[in-house]
């Protein structure tokens, strides 16, 4: 079985000359299109997540060989997240060479955020499939390398931290409120306040209400902490 082009390309870039072929394929088949001859990349992406997290603790361990589990808790977590690997998924280009269904590709399906971040995940096991650990490792290291070494020695997210924040003052969590959506389906904006019982709040607008609640967040615990 040979590659179409862009697969070939494809896997020019991730630096990795498959074997079997139909690995890559797969990996990159989304449920929408899918048939009996040709499954789509769930169960590959079940594996990918568990080589990903793997590989990404055993490098963490080894980088930090003194940092207690509560510190590198956060640090894997914000290396193995949906949405890092949604983030290097499109650095390699992973969404023009997704095999989707007509509906999901017209409604945006190739900037999809969960799906991109699915799709990376079943690469990593398509490697692991066909050469083995060593090889995934050297993909992960390869593709998250930068990540890597620039996590913060506290990665908590902003939502953590503000919450713990509003903890140690007595306080009860901090409130989080939709107050808009906007856009078509395939590429929304969300709009969410955070409030704090004591009063403070901040408003923030993304193409995820996750990622709006995060910076409004980031934004309230700067602001509280200057306080």
């Amino acid at each position: 079985m040979r590659l179409a082009a862009d697969l070939q390309a494809f896997s020019a870039r991730l630096g990795h000359d498959f074997a079997r072929p139909d690995l890559l394929i797969r990996a990159v088949t989304h449920a929408s299109i899918a048939t009996p001859q040709r499954p789509d990349n769930q169960r590959l992406e079940f594996l990918g997540d568990r080589v990903l997290g793997l590989v990404i603790s055993e490098t963490l361990l080894g980088a930090d060989k003194g940092a207690s589990e509560g510190l590198l808790a956060p640090r894997f977590n914000a290396l193995v997240r949906k949405e890092t690997c949604a983030d290097v998924a499109r650095e390699i280009g992973l969404g023009d060479v997704l095999k989707l269904g007509r509906s999901e590709m017209m409604s945006g399906g190739r900037r999809k955020e969960a799906l991109l971040g699915d799709a990376m995940e079943a690469v990593v096991a398509a490697v692991y499939l066909d050469a083995g650990l060593e090889a995934a490792r050297g993909l992960i290291l390869r593709l998250w390398g930068g990540r890597i070494g620039a996590v913060k020695a506290d990665a908590r997210d902003a939502k953590t931290a503000l919450q713990e924040w509003a903890q140690a003052r007595g306080l009860p969590p901090p409130a989080y409120t939709e107050q808009a959506r906007e856009g078509p389906d395939h590429q929304p904006m969300f709009t969410v306040e955070v409030r704090l019982e004591s009063g403070e709040s901040e408003v923030a607008r993304a193409g995820t209400k996750r990622q709006a609640e995060q910076t409004a967040a980031k934004a309230l615990l700067v602001r509280v902490e200057k306080g």
